[in-house]
């Protein structure tokens, strides 16, 4: 079974309250991604084994959302040893996605390979129960979320035939600092109706509330996203808590003008 996790990226992303679990009420979109993708093969096995190429990753076997995920399954079904061969070509700490993404579609690969029977809502709960984030990568669709980004509205939003240029520089966020600068708060301007606007638009009203904090202590994030308006970008943002910063153009942008030193990828959506 082969399976290929994409990324995506937020469009607007306001904290809007802390819940009494201490995690966030948000409001974002979730974009898709699906011409930015891992590789993930899945094969029984004499044993449980995850195999990692491309990217490197630092977690081992048991912290590993891949390695989760199976178990999940494995717990209430019985599923025998499987073989993971992970081929990672989306950044890490990247706000992309790249973990949520791998597990939810190994959820999904284990649900056909083994005929499980399982209907997407049962899968988006599994997924729920690895990360905030990971429901999406189940329906895998443009999406407004809210709570802590469980809950879920498919959203008309389609890009298709524009470019997107995606620039991380060598900065790694956690989630705990990015939420750690940021006072929650209600925008004054809904998101959902803001994206319904001309995306040319969208530079004063669709706002990332990490940004002010975040680039405050990395301005080299700050000085990217302004390189990337400089470009032509009719929008350029930063995914989630960072730290990729990406831009949204209607032609091919020339990305070599920007830091040879980033990471850099552009895709037609």
């Amino acid at each position: 079974m082969l399976v290929f996790p994409n990324a995506k990226i937020n469009i607007g992303l306001n904290i809007v309250e802390k819940r009494d679990d201490g995690y966030h009420n948000i409001e974002t979109l979730f974009y898709p991604i699906y011409r930015l993708y891992d590789a993930l093969e899945v094969v029984e096995a004499k044993e449980l084994s995850l195999t990692v190429s491309g990217y490197s990753i630092a977690d081992g076997i048991d912290d590993n959302l891949i390695i989760k995920a199976y178990r999940l399954l494995q717990n209430d079904f019985g599923l025998p040893p499987v073989a993971f061969y992970l081929k990672k070509a989306i950044p890490m700490g990247a706000g992309l996605g790249g973990g949520s993404a791998d597990a939810s579609f190994t959820l999904k690969a284990l649900n056909d390979m083994f005929r499980l029977g399982l209907t997407e809502r049962q899968l988006m709960d599994y997924a729920l129960k690895i990360g905030a984030d990971c429901p999406f990568f189940i329906t895998n669709r443009p999406s407004y979320a809210q709570g802590k980004g469980e809950r879920l509205t498919v959203n008309a939003l389609d890009l298709t035939g524009k470019y997107l240029l995606m620039i991380k520089p060598d900065i790694h966020l956690s989630t705990k600092e990015a939420y750690a600068g940021v006072t929650p708060r209600k925008s004054d301007i809904s998101l959902q109706e803001s994206l319904k606007q001309p995306i040319c638009q969208w530079r004063d009203m669709v706002i990332n509330q990490f940004e002010q904090s975040i680039f405050a202590h990395y301005t080299e994030l700050k000085t990217i996203k302004d390189e990337i308006y400089r470009l032509g970008a009719d929008y350029a943002a930063m995914s989630g808590s960072g730290s990729t910063i990406y831009g949204i153009f209607d032609q091919m942008p020339d990305a070599d003008k920007i830091g040879s030193r980033y990471y850099k990828k552009v895709v037609l959506l």
